[in-house]
């Protein structure tokens, strides 16, 4: 499975394990690409090996993954998160429960903070949330594993439980 960064790999890894999936005994692998643009390079890699592929990436980056991959993405296995991975876990679980995941892992102030900033005052508490799991290091890659543990692990978001299923469906075949 590719996947643009550590972030992806971090939430699918978790989910298969909320789920008691062992990705190894399924023979799937989750690869970061480093970004939409490294997609050529590995398909150019992997493809003629014959290898199954499936993968996640941000709805903005449909136009890379498309150059590569042709129009019709799901068809190949590669589902978009929209608008992108932390996104789609602050819809699935809620912003209040994003807040007290924050809240539990010594967060909430960090965010507050952010929340008074000129250029986030008013804006949706969605939007706010995305921004600070994509602000400061890893918190990105923190939060993709909190957020999901977070989660019922039967309703996570529906490209990050198509892709699993396509992943396993292609390590089985």
């Amino acid at each position: 499975m590719l996947v643009e960064g550590t972030s992806d790999q971090v939430a699918v890894e978790t989910l298969a394990e909320r789920r008691n999936i062992d990705l190894l005994a399924e023979r799937v692998e989750i690869v970061p690409i480093g970004g939409a643009h490294a997609i050529g390079r590995f398909l150019a890699h992997l493809g003629p090996l014959g290898v199954p592929l499936s993968g996640l990436y941000d709805a903005a980056e449909a136009r890379d993954f498309g150059r590569v991959l042709g129009d019709d993405l799901e068809q190949r296995g590669f589902f978009a998160c929209e608008p992108d991975l932390e996104g789609e876990l602050i819809r699935a679980l809620g912003a209040p429960a994003v807040e007290a995941v924050a809240e539990a892992h010594g967060d909430l102030d960090s965010f507050r903070t952010l929340q008074k900033q000129p250029a986030w005052r008013g804006q949706p508490l969605e939007e706010q949330l995305r921004r600070f799991m994509g602000s400061g290091g890893s918190r990105k890659i923190r939060y993709a594993r909190l957020l999901v543990e977070a989660l019922d692990p039967e309703a996570a978001p529906e490209p990050l439980d198509r892709v699993l299923h396509r992943a396993l469906s292609a390590g089985r075949g």
